[in-house]
C-alpha cells in the first residue's frame, strides 16, 4: 500500500544434489507505466549457500523513505533480482516483478436512496497514507459535467478526514462521480461510485 515500507521475498531453490554458492545483486527502481526508470531508489549484493536440494528465502525491504519522493503517479515500482551460480560461467537468471502501489484513501459513502430533483448528501473521506503531514490539499469532485475544486485543511501523519458533498439529480438513471485527492507529496488519488438516480 502506498505509504508503507514494503518487504518482498525471493526464494532460490537448488534442485541439484551439488553444493552452490549464488550472487545476488538485487535493485529497485522508480517506473513509468510504460517501465521508463526514473529513479533507482535501492542497489544491494549478497551471496547465499545452498546445499543439496536446499531452498531459502532472501527478503528485500524498500522503506517509504526510500522511494516515497521518488515515485510519479503510475505509483510503479520495478524491482529486479540477477542471480548468478557462482563457479558456473554463464549461468544466471534474471527475476523482475513490478509492484503497483494501492491506494486506500477515497472511501464513498452514499445515501440509500438518491431520488431526481431532491437534494441528496454524499460523505467523502479521504486520508494522508503518509509518516509525513501533508498540506496545500486539494478534493477535485466530478458529477454532472461539472467540477468542483474543494480546499482541505492539512493532514497529519496517517490522518483521514471526511466532507459532505450535497448536490441535485436533475435526471434518472445512472451518474457517475469521481473524485481526484492532492496535495504537495502526491497527486491523483482517485476514487469514483455510479450513483443510481431513482424516479420522485
Amino acid at each position: 500500500v502506498f505509504g508503507k515500507d514494503i518487504t518482498l521475498i525471493l526464494i532460490l531453490n537448488n534442485l541439484s544434489s551439488d553444493r552452490k554458492t549464488v550472487k545476488i545483486d538485487m535493485s529497485a527502481s522508480t517506473v513509468l507505466y510504460t517501465r521508463r526508470a526514473v529513479a533507482e531508489i535501492l542497489k544491494a549484493t549478497t551471496s547465499v549457500d545452498l546445499g543439496s536440494k536446499q531452498g531459502k528465502h532472501i527478503r528485500l525491504k524498500i522503506p517509504y523513505s526510500y522511494y516515497g519522493k521518488y515515485l510519479t503517479t503510475d505509483k510503479r515500482i520495478q524491482v529486479t533480482a540477477l542471480c548468478e551460480v557462482m563457479h558456473r560461467h554463464g549461468v544466471k537468471l534474471l527475476v523482475e516483478k513490478t509492484i503497483i502501489l494501492e491506494d486506500t484513501n477515497i472511501i464513498i459513502k452514499m445515501p440509500r436512496r438518491v431520488v431526481v430533483n431532491k437534494a441528496a448528501t454524499l460523505e467523502i473521506s479521504y486520508a494522508n497514507p503518509l509518516p509525513e503531514p501533508v498540506s496545500r490539499c486539494v478534493l477535485l469532485v466530478t458529477l454532472m459535467n461539472q467540477q468542483v475544486k474543494i480546499h482541505l485543511a492539512q493532514l497529519a501523519p496517517r490522518e483521514r478526514s471526511k466532507i459532505y458533498f450535497e448536490f441535485t439529480p436533475r435526471r434518472t438513471g445512472p451518474l457517475q462521480l469521481q473524485v481526484d485527492f492532492s496535495c504537495d507529496k502526491f497527486s491523483h488519488v482517485k476514487g469514483f461510485v455510479t450513483i443510481a438516480v431513482a424516479p420522485a
